[in-house]
């Protein structure tokens, strides 16, 4: 071999490393078949594709025809479909002006769907909590923002289980449209009002198009109260908290002296005493308690006699815990969880309203209703006793059909040491003030009764 061949055969070999080091790490090549079946998978594959892009635009169409034409639009639908061929085959011209009407009224009916998305709606709630038996004035304000004439429309408002419906004329370029709305609040509870709809339809009803503007708000109907004078509580009045029977090793109110005994605190020794006796001895206190107050209501239908009662239990117990907050007192409000007819034999438990201020509490009991499965409020007593140590008084809130034997089986399932009253309910009796053994009992027949009485619980 030469030296000519052998630069000849390096400089090959290093063209050849130059371009495999500018050559990518991995290449990919495709291979399209021109045989038959090549060719009948990719016309396979385009008709698979196409089926799919025609199924979804199917199914688009669909969904705007299901929300676009009503009922009456598909009787005039078939009516177009079959009386009209009906008639030219049997010669029946009444089957085929049938079929002409329907036509013309589809026709007719679809420039009404044009428009209504320009407008700009706004809805304005003064107050979302008024009080049961007042009614509250919404106001709905509807501007059309495009630069074209708007046909008119309707605006729908469902408020509750009902629905308002309010007629939208024709609107100028930038011109508005303002009208109040009342809101009935008879009744306690959550009233949903929305969403805002407006709606484009022809004058049959056979063609109609919506278009929602806002989400659901909900109006709370806070119960019937009334001012308890902090003189009526019937609640403990303290600072440091009011002394028990139950002696401890550390409190304020200072009970005896006893002898020492392995683990008691050497800061509670008492001295003088150790110095007479030569044994230590240490102090002994009586526990004292807060007044902390538990607001106790039955939720069973069986313990009221009609609606008008729970709706003055739930007034009470609003009227009583408002009172309570603002004198700054420790508060509890408990009642039985929403049970069903299988988890009512074997599933026990109870809530607690939310105590955090006034407004949260009258919201929470918006939200109350009795029921067929509650708990007795025998049980609820037996929980609430287990889940509250600290309290001293309980008020138990119940109806007509609650006999005084009842009333005393709750008082049992009470701590000894805690006053009790109860609250009965019954609009057919008259106010009164009783006492049971171991608890006092009043009387309610209208809420405004539950003052007087209260003044003399002390």
């Amino acid at each position: 071999m030469t030296q000519a061949d052998s630069r000849r055969r390096d400089t090959g070999s290093s063209r050849s490393s130059r371009e495999g080091a500018s050559m990518p790490e991995s290449t990919t090549f495709t291979l399209v078949s021109q045989t038959g079946t090549g060719r009948v998978a990719g016309v396979a594959s385009r008709g698979i594709e196409w089926a799919q892009r025609g199924w979804t635009v199917t199914k688009h169409i669909w969904k705007w025809l299901r929300e676009t034409v009503t009922p009456v639009g598909w009787l005039c639908v078939a009516a177009l479909v079959a009386w009209i061929p009906v008639g030219i085959f049997l010669r029946w011209p009444e089957f085929a002006v049938a079929g002409i009407i329907a036509a013309v009224l589809l026709l007719g009916a679809v420039p009404f769907l044009f428009g209504g998305r320009s407008y700009a709606v706004d809805f304005s709630l003064p107050d979302d909590r008024v009080v049961a038996g007042t009614e509250v004035t919404a106001t709905v304000s509807i501007t059309n923002t495009s630069p074209h004439v708007e046909l008119p429309g309707r605006l729908e408002i469902p408020i509750g289980t009902g629905l308002t419906e309010i007629g939208i004329p024709l609107l100028r370029p930038g011109q508005s449209f303002v009208t109040d709305v009342a809101i009935p609040a008879h009744r306690r509870g959550v009233i949903p009002v929305g969403p805002l709809t407006t709606v484009r339809t022809d004058f049959v009803g056979v063609l109609r198009r919506e278009l929602l503007w806002s989400d659901v708000r909900e109006l709370f109907v806070h119960p019937q109260t009334v001012s308890v004078p902090s003189t009526a509580t019937g609640l403990i009045r303290d600072l440091e908290g009011n002394p028990t029977l139950n002696l401890t090793d550390s409190d304020i109110s200072f009970h005896a002296i006893r002898q020492y005994h392995p683990g008691d605190g050497q800061r509670h020794i008492h001295w003088k005493s150790t110095a007479k006796t030569g044994t230590l001895m240490v102090r002994q206190f009586e526990e004292s308690r807060r007044s902390r107050m538990v607001l106790i209501l039955g939720t069973r239908e069986t313990e009221f006699a009609e609606d008008e009662e729970f709706e003055m239990a739930v007034s009470i117990l609003g009227s009583l815990g408002a009172r309570a907050i603002r004198d700054g007192r420790n508060l509890a409000v408990v009642a039985s969880v929403e049970l069903s007819a299988l988890s009512s034999r074997s599933v026990r438990g109870i809530r607690d309203l939310s105590v955090r201020s006034g407004r949260k509490l009258l919201d929470a009991l918006s939200l109350v209703e009795r029921h067929e499965y509650s708990m007795p409020l025998e049980e609820i007593c037996q929980l609430t006793a287990k889940a509250k140590h600290d309290m001293s008084l309980a008020v138990i809130i119940c109806g007509s059909t609650v006999t005084a034997r009842d009333l005393q089986r709750m008082r049992l399932q009470l701590p000894t040491d805690m006053s009790v009253l109860a609250v009965m309910c019954d609009p057919n009796a008259a106010p009164s003030f009783r006492s049971l053994v171991g608890l006092r009992v009043l009387t309610v027949a209208i809420l405004d009764d539950i003052r007087g009485l209260m003044a003399r619980y002390k």
